[in-house]
């Protein structure tokens, strides 16, 4: 007899450690991973405590523990403990005087950042970012992004899904089909874009396809009318067919957190939606412990669809170390000598 597989689902949890109730609910539901913030992130010793417990409760010793690390504003691990890195749009700055030169710094950054992630037991920082920067873009995004020309984006993000493989930690290319024509931020509010689709084929959607076999990808909250006027694309069925066929993208698709303020409906509702879309994982990384049991009551087990994408893209994560901080320096040396602060 087989076990059920494990929730299509993430969640978070509020603390440094796992109470007793948390632990009887990991056990209990079996999430399939784990998404931590600040909130959770004190020291070497206590995240791999931490990581430990969580794996320990669900019973797989491979589940998947992932934060957000790209560097500049989204790194949670910025406590003093760890090197900070710089935003991955500093490397699309060096690219426009040394492209080479750029590629080389930007390799250099994410084999240490990797390699740190790998060696705290955290699976991925969700990266790379390879949405488009463009005029009136909100700076939520634009802020996070290589840039505007879509070939240097893709280049770019191919860096990082490389050298993030070399080192264990997983990519995760966002936020498919992109973010570039928003004007608000979607943690707040629902965007809309009314672009067309042959205009976003020839532009923000050109580095996901030139990235499609990145293993992972995390689906944006917009509304993309020419798509779907009525539903946002993390819960949109038309959305996810396009990402699947237009885009011709057959790795693991997890939405962006369902918490955020551009959907609307009860937790369960958005995961239901997010699902019945067709997207393999729900991420629901609120971390109170009712939410998270309202998530979990909505999932469903991994389908064999999924199980064999996330399979596929475990088997291509390498286990090479490198020194982080040697990395690191190197590359603040490299931005130095280039005026680039």
């Amino acid at each position: 007899m087989t076990s059920t597989p494990p929730l299509a689902l993430f969640v978070g949890m509020p603390g440094y450690e796992l109470s007793a109730d948390e632990i009887a609910f990991f056990r209990e539901a079996n999430p399939f991973g784990l998404f931590l913030f600040k909130r959770n992130l004190d020291n070497p010793e206590q995240i791999k405590r931490l990581v430990g417990q969580f794996k320990d409760a669900v019973g797989r010793a491979d589940a998947p523990v992932y934060i957000d690390q790209e560097g500049g504003r989204v790194q949670r691990l910025d406590n003093g403990n760890w090197p900070l890195f710089r935003p991955i749009g500093n490397f699309g700055v060096l690219a426009k005087k040394d492209r080479e030169l750029a590629k080389h710094a930007l390799r250099q950054s994410t084999l240490a950042m990797g390699s740190m992630l790998s060696e705290l037991r955290l699976g991925s920082g969700t990266t790379p970012v390879v949405d488009l920067a463009r005029p009136g873009t909100h700076d939520i995004i634009s802020s996070r992004t290589f840039g505007s020309d879509p070939e240097l984006v893709a280049e770019l993000g191919r860096v990082v899904i490389d050298a993030m493989l070399e080192v264990g930690s997983m990519p995760i290319m966002k936020h498919i089909p992109g973010y570039g024509r928003v004007d608000v931020d979607p943690h707040h509010d629902l965007p809309v874009v009314r672009a067309s689709v042959e205009d976003m084929l020839d532009t923000d959607f050109l580095p996901f396809i030139a990235l499609k076999d990145t293993p992972w990808a995390m689906v944006a909250h917009l509304i993309f009318t020419q798509i779907d006027p009525e539903l946002p694309a993390s819960i949109s069925p038309k959305v996810c067919a396009l990402i699947r066929s237009t885009l011709d993208y057959d790795g693991v698709l997890i939405t962006d957190c369902l918490t955020m303020d551009a959907l609307s409906g009860s937790w369960s509702e958005r995961v239901t939606a997010a699902l019945d879309a067709g997207y393999d994982i729900a991420l629901h990384s609120q971390g109170d412990l009712a939410a998270s049991t309202a998530a979990a009551k909505a999932a469903r087990p991994l389908g064999a669809q999924s199980l064999n994408r996330i399979a596929r893209a475990e088997a291509r994560l390498g286990q090479a170390r490198v020194d982080v901080q040697a990395l690191h320096s190197e590359v603040e040396q490299i931005f130095r000598e280039n005026g680039i602060a």
